[in-house]
């Protein structure tokens, strides 16, 4: 299941208080999508790392109650006493079966000890799969029986919008659009520390915006995925640098054209960002404009960034032009 098709189910599920397990490789932003659904519906997010707890976090802490005359549990702070939420359970399949055995009865019945979860709080687990090469364990069938279960899956232009939400590198962006495969290359059959993923490629973006030295760049980007990845992700920037100057193109100063196919990725992509940091009517008939002596293939793609990023343009005289000559390509 797709990003997109994982948001919208979750979103389902989680108003009906369904509890789901989020399945999927590491590093694709399983705990991303659940956070943002929190925060797009504006309600409370509590992440328990249950792989770093021990049974009695959960149920909490015995007492004796003087006033009754018998032992009561003290539940944790950390669990919600009100309101609206998600009760987010990472790496669940990664904590100690003992740990497992005591997130059943929260899972099931809401409840474990004394504490009683709110009516508007649902439960949401996510983990590694078994051949991730990761710390799990076996989830037992009764625990697994408690969940709906989905897997999340790698789509390129999922992630392409996102990173365009986030502001990511155009050039991250390019590059990924030009080798699809360059977003995710895990091999769990190899042992490896460094490899590319949704986020070691955010730890890219990050780099490239810090003060690093040039001199360690590549050690340093081949720290988040791998040298080989970056050496390629390098040799693509440096043909990428050869870019028209995308401020004229959106001032419609000037009508130059890219020939090389990396460069054409990195213009296209570079368009985009430099369109959505400050758009404007005028600035996007010229993007248009442009976009009409281009290659029909990018030409295209960057009309469907554009959209996918929200840009309405049926209102363009040019975007009619547009649509007449390229509308074979749609089809």
């Amino acid at each position: 299941m797709k990003a997109s098709e994982l948001t919208a189910t979750l979103g389902a599920l989680i108003e009906e208080k369904i509890p789901t397990f989020i399945w999927g490789a590491p590093g694709i932003g399983k705990s991303s999508i659940v956070k943002q659904i929190a925060k797009k519906e504006g309600i409370g997010f509590i992440d328990l790392r249950l792989s770093l707890m021990d049974p009695t976090d959960l149920k909490g802490i015995p007492f004796y109650d003087e006033s009754e005359h018998r032992a009561l549990w003290a539940p944790p702070a950390f669990l919600p006493r009100e309101g609206r939420g998600i009760l987010f359970l990472d790496e669940l399949n990664s904590a100690p079966p003992s740990v497992q055995a005591s997130a059943y009865q929260l899972i099931l019945d809401r409840r474990v000890g004394e504490y009683e979860l709110p009516q508007g709080w649902a439960i949401i687990a996510a983990g590694n799969r078994e051949g991730d090469r990761g710390i799990v364990y076996k989830m037992s069938a009764p625990l697994a029986n408690r969940f709906v279960h989905l897997e999340m899956d790698i789509h390129v232009n999922d992630w392409r919008n996102w990173a365009y939400s986030r502001g990511i590198d155009e050039r991250i962006i390019a590059y990924i659009s030009y080798k699809h495969e360059a977003l995710f290359d895990f091999d769990p059959l190899l042992n490896e520390k460094s490899f590319a993923t949704p986020r070691s490629w955010e730890f890219v973006h990050k780099v490239l915006a810090s003060a690093v030295n040039t001199n360690v760049l590549l050690e340093t980007i081949s720290g988040a995925i791998g040298r080989e990845r970056a050496v390629d992700f390098l040799s693509f920037l440096s043909v990428a640098a050869h870019l028209p100057d995308l401020n004229a193109i959106l001032e419609g100063t000037t009508t130059h054209q890219a020939e090389e196919i990396e460069v054409l990725y990195a213009l296209t992509s570079g368009l985009v960002s430099a369109y959505m940091r400050a758009p404007t009517a005028a600035t996007l008939e010229n993007l248009l404009q442009y976009s009409l002596e281009m290659r029909s293939e990018f030409a295209v793609l960057l009309v469907q960034d554009l959209q996918r990023c929200g840009v309405d343009m049926e209102h363009s005289d040019t975007f009619s032009q547009w649509v007449h000559r390229f509308a074979y390509l749609l089809e």
